[in-house]
């Protein structure tokens, strides 16, 4: 018995300061989990955490100290940025509690959950599914994992994005309305985590458009930093 075809590469994300390879299995991500980017698209509360996914082959890894290059996506004519922290998930588990999310934790990256808002607003307003806003190919640049066994647990630190050397984002991670372990805690309850799984956690406020030729370069305290030009 063999594949019909051959099977796809392991999508991997690079680790700081070795030429290890995190494999990743899934990546989920946390919708509006910053007061301000949700008053900024319309919304206001601490509502009860939501979740989407994009598949693990549409990351797109930068190694550290590089510059990406992110291809501008077809059927689109507006590509928002989007600034994340990222968690890697290295134990697995189900029904993790708060206080037992940190031990679950791999290590962080720094993450662009790039979005086709206007794809994504028209599948709002019809009730559809936002794969295409979501979902598309490269729509996750990452940076390189750092281990928590070199950054610590990451509850605090500035997060901020720029584009064409103007701050567009800049925030604090402490600003999460559902911190890292309360997000875990709530996606446990609906999936089984398992070692490789990404969370990109939300970003703040100040998300906008990029058009080809950009320069994005963000980050997160102790975490890392991210380049990529839109080509």
């Amino acid at each position: 018995m063999g594949y019909v075809f051959a099977a796809p590469p392991q999508p991997v994300v690079p680790v700081v300061g070795t030429t290890d390879l995190f494999p990743v299995h899934r990546i989920y991500c946390v919708g509006r989990n910053y007061v301000e980017h949700a008053r900024e698209m319309g919304f206001s509360g601490r509502e009860a955490p939501f979740f989407f996914a994009k598949p693990a082959d549409a990351l797109l890894p930068v190694p550290e100290g590089t510059t990406g290059e992110l291809p501008y996506p077809t059927e689109t004519a507006d590509l928002h940025h989007e600034i994340e922290l990222v968690v890697a998930i290295g134990r697995r588990g189900r029904h993790i509690a708060a206080a037992d999310a940190p031990g679950h934790v791999w290590g962080y990256a720094v993450g662009l959950d790039m979005t086709r808002r206007d794809l994504q607003g028209e599948a709002k307003k019809l009730g559809r599914p936002w794969e295409t806003g979501k979902g598309f190919d490269w729509s996750a640049p990452i940076s390189p994992i750092r281990p928590v066994a070199r950054s610590g647990e990451v509850t605090a630190g500035r997060i901020w994005l720029k584009a064409n050397g103007a701050i567009r984002q800049d925030s604090d991670v402490s600003k999460l309305i559902w911190n890292v372990a309360e997000t875990i805690e709530h996606l446990s309850r609906y999936f089984e985590l398992v070692p490789g799984d990404l969370v990109f956690t939300g970003t703040p406020e100040g998300v906008a458009a990029v058009q080809r030729g950009d320069l994005m370069e963000g980050g997160v305290d102790g975490v890392g930093t991210l380049k990529l030009r839109v080509a």
